[in-house]
């Protein structure tokens, strides 16, 4: 290389700044939690044992609540008879000749879910009387027979406004009277729960009897209904094939009439009838599982409450020491 030559200059390293390490200011100490737990373990666990006592209490003053039940099978709707110009006749008077129907399971549904239904099987049974009747409750089942507590904490019912008492109780029945449909079978299924489980099955009885024949009674007029319009229809005919349809519709009416007030339960066939539940087959309180909940819940309760009350101490201690420093 020529001495004259000028030489390159060498490149330089190039060094890449460290980022500064950041400290971690906000890490979980476990071991500080749990002592935190420990400083107050003996107040956590009277809060847990006082709450699980309270739910004991209320497990022994319940009784429990059985379910008696009744299966039906819906009875297959007849399609009726070919009008003709017949239906758009009857429906220029307000009148349905055949077509789709209401299913059994809706017009159940519909019937045991009405005020003025229920209302009406309340006074006829005397519901209202029985269900606080001291008798009704000397057939309930307690835990280990232990009735003392529930004879405590409920008082002989007084009843005030009768309008009121009926809507009360009224609710109560829309919860403990149940009716299902099972979707692939369509099998229908009545239940009712009380803690007298005799009552239980009569209540099934009692709604089973007075729905199905709401359900008979509402048909029936509406039958007579059309039996009246089409004999006034059949009376102004002079179309021979006009009164051979009118003849053979009033005919099948007065057929599905007699039908159906010929079977117990008008639209629905009993598969089950309701029964007596065992005395060890009951529905409610489940008290293992009400008790295991209890003590989770209340152990975890006690200690949110500890740690909130510890974040209250150290911030109270927090300002103390800013006001003397200023």
């Amino acid at each position: 290389m020529d001495k004259h030559q000028e030489q390159l200059p060498q490149p330089q390293p190039y060094y890449y700044p460290v980022p500064p390490v950041c400290e971690e200011e906000d890490e979980i100490d476990l071991r500080e939690l749990f002592a935190t737990i420990g400083k107050y373990k003996w107040k956590l666990f009277v809060f847990t044992v006082t709450v699980v006592t309270l739910v004991l209490i209320y497990l022994l003053a319940t009784p429990n609540s059985y379910t008696s039940k009744a299966v039906l099978a819906p009875q297959g709707q007849s399609k009726g008879v070919s009008l003709g110009g017949l239906g758009a006749l009857a429906s220029m008077a307000g009148i349905s000749v055949g077509g789709a129907q209401v299913d059994a399971f809706t017009s159940l549904k519909t019937i045991l879910e009405d005020y003025e239904f229920q209302k009406e099987v309340i006074e006829k049974y005397h519901l209202l009387d029985r269900w606080y009747d001291e008798n009704l409750t000397k057939q309930y089942v307690f835990p280990f027979g232990f009735d003392t507590l529930y004879q405590l904490l409920h008082a002989q019912h007084q009843f005030t406004n009768k309008e009121k008492e009926l809507y009360s109780l009224y609710k109560t029945l829309n919860k403990a009277i149940q009716i299902k449909s099972d979707k692939k079978s369509g099998a229908i299924t009545l239940s009712a729960t009380h803690p007298n489980r005799f009552f239980a099955k009569e209540l099934v009885t009692i709604y089973l009897d007075e729905s199905v024949d709401r359900l008979r009674r509402h048909e029936m007029h509406d039958i007579d209904k059309k039996i009246r319009y089409y004999e006034k229809a059949l009376e102004k005919a002079d179309n021979v094939q006009l009164r051979e349809q009118l003849s053979q519709l009033i005919s099948s009416l007065i057929q599905k009439k007699v039908l159906a007030q010929s079977n117990r339960y008008y639209n629905v066939t009993p598969i089950i009838m309701p029964a007596v539940p065992n005395i060890y087959d009951k529905t409610k309180p489940k008290r293992g599982l009400i008790l295991v909940v209890a003590t989770i819940t209340s152990l975890i309760l006690g200690i949110f409450g500890i740690f909130f009350l510890e974040f209250l101490k150290s911030n109270s201690e927090e300002k103390k020491e800013n006001s003397t420093t200023t």
